[in-house]
């Protein structure tokens, strides 16, 4: 959020997870070859087909996050803290491939005419231990995911209930009560970090979910077991086994796939395509230009609060140079706003072209010739070092004198909320309304950028508080406007969204991560 971070925010700032230090991210997968693989535990015993009790064994191989990874839900910043909270948890709604909302552990909801009080029915639904999933643990879960120190990517979304006045009425039913109307409010019950625990949990060393699948056992930085639950209230899944696992390399990963050590390789770039389309026993998932790839500029600070500069580097870089380059071309140039393609994404936007005579003259007027300042990156994506090399060879052309730094995968995301200027960052889908709230609103906790505007969020509270779906867009796109211009966040494109599996599974598709599809262990089957 990582791997690319679906949400970009480490666990557990002080590098520690919940058994206490673990191995580091550079530790665990020192290369692309046997050492790497040997190092994340996939040269343990036969490859994931073979020997005996085996054939039920489903093998998963993403980025890790170290020392500080958790099996906490509510903290969920990279692909491999997702898929495992998506087969550990269960949420009250989904995503479907076009970011509309679907029901999960809800059966229903519905607003009252102000858009102030909702009512949610659950179905009926148990945890691991066998407990029923009532409102209470609903509502338990949604302040402990509302509270700032938990560090949930939807903490912003569900800041907006006031839990004082919501209740839950019987076993199945609640009702929740906003501090303001929102007519978009049901697209937070599918949101990464919302998922339900039962009410009182404060460890997740052994987690109790309602997920497809139970806890067996886990460290971080290392191997995640899982073993099929019987008792899903959609029914067991097909597979008896369920390992997520560590290979932080992308070559590990690939290697781990094509000799037969995993069936699964989670987020691989452009680079590796070419070749996992020739190998004759692996399919690539591709969902194309999935994932926002972004410049973040720090406009609450100097030398940025200048919105002369922040104009000067939207210019001065080459978008459709970037794409070619840093994303092999696969993907598509981005003009500045998240979300292209969804509901909500402003139509008939023009793209942004490069204009270096007027970035130039802007950076003089700023009196800024020959700034120097530190883009902040990591390995955290694959296309980010190129990335980071060219748009610092792209703003030497305008004045400016660019350095990349690389920080460590495992704290790059809390490190850049209080250091530096400017960083890179990707966000994978998620619908435009909840993006906006959750990283361009004042004082968002994942307002990465410091951007402050009351007329944005003026627009925002009005956009998500009126019933009628065209007004409401016409507002969300006024808001828009104001963010591509002043919000300091440049979104250069829109990469694909690449994993690969062995030609043994059945029941994977080509999904987004944030989809429901995207990482659906449950219903994979081994020929």
């Amino acid at each position: 959020m990582p791997s690319r971070a679906v949400f970009p925010y480490g666990s557990e700032p002080n590098g520690k997870g919940p058994d206490g230090p673990g191995p580091g991210r550079r530790s665990l997968v020192a290369g692309g070859g046997a050492a790497a693989l040997a190092a994340s535990g996939l040269l343990a015993g036969c490859g994931p087909g073979g020997g005996e009790g085996k054939r039920d064994r489903f093998r998963a191989a993403f980025t890790a996050g170290g020392s500080q990874e958790s099996l906490d839900p509510h903290v969920a910043p990279n692909f491999v803290d997702q898929a495992r909270a998506k087969a550990l948890f269960d949420t009250l709604a989904t995503y479907d491939d076009e970011m509309a909302v679907r029901k999960r552990l809800a059966e229903s909801w519905e607003s009252d005419s102000s858009g102030l009080r909702w009512r949610i029915r659950l179905r009926e639904a148990s945890f691991h231990d066998g407990a029923p999933v009532t409102a209470k643990d609903v509502l338990y879960s949604y302040r402990r995911a509302a509270d700032p120190k938990t560090g949930s990517p939807s903490q912003q979304l569900l800041s907006a209930v006031d839990f004082g006045e919501s209740r839950a009425r019987g076993r199945r039913e609640l009702t929740l009560v906003l501090k303001r109307p929102d007519f978009e409010f049901p697209t937070a019950f599918a949101g990464p970090g919302t998922e339900i625990v039962p009410e009182g949990t404060t460890s997740f060393r052994h987690p109790v979910g309602s997920g497809p699948f139970r806890y067996v056992s886990f460290r971080p930085g290392g191997i995640a077991r899982l073993r099929r639950w019987e008792g899903h209230w959609s029914g067991a899944p097909r597979l008896g086994e369920l390992e997520i696992v560590p290979a932080n390399e992308e070559s590990a990963r690939v290697n781990a796939l094509l000799s037969g050590q995993v069936h699964y390789a989670a987020d691989i770039s452009g680079a590796f395509i070419d070749r996992l389309e020739r190998a004759r026993a692996v399919e690539v998932l591709t969902s194309k230009q999935a994932t926002a790839q972004q410049l973040l500029l720090r406009t609450g600070r100097s030398p940025f609060d200048d919105p002369k500069l922040v104009e000067a580097v939207l210019l001065g870089v080459d978008r459709e140079a970037l794409v070619r380059v840093a994303l092999a071309g696969r993907g598509g140039v981005g003009s500045d706003l998240f979300g292209k393609g969804l509901r909500g994404y402003p139509p008939g936007l023009p793209e942004r072209e490069r204009d270096v005579a007027r970035a130039r003259k802007l950076v003089r007027e700023a009196g800024a010739d020959g700034l120097a300042f530190t883009l902040e990156t990591s390995t955290v994506d694959a296309s980010w070092e190129s990335a980071a090399t060219l748009i610092s060879r792209q703003l030497r052309e305008v004045g400016l004198r660019v350095t990349p730094h690389t920080r460590a995968s495992a704290t790059y995301f809390s490190e850049i909320q209080d250091k530096g200027v400017a960083a890179l960052n990707t966000t994978s889908t998620l619908p435009v309304s909840d993006f906006l709230q959750q990283r361009l609103r004042s004082r968002a906790a994942r307002n990465l950028t410091g951007f402050r505007s009351g007329r944005f969020d003026e627009l925002m509270d009005r956009a998500r508080s009126i019933r009628d779906e065209q007004d409401r867009l016409r507002l969300l796109y006024r808001a828009q406007r104001i963010a591509r211009e002043k919000s300091g966040m440049l979104v250069w494109g829109f990469s694909d969204a690449n994993d690969a599996i062995a030609s043994s599974v059945r029941g994977l598709r080509a999904a987004a991560p944030n989809s429901h599809a995207w990482a659906r262990f449950d219903d994979v089957e081994l020929s």
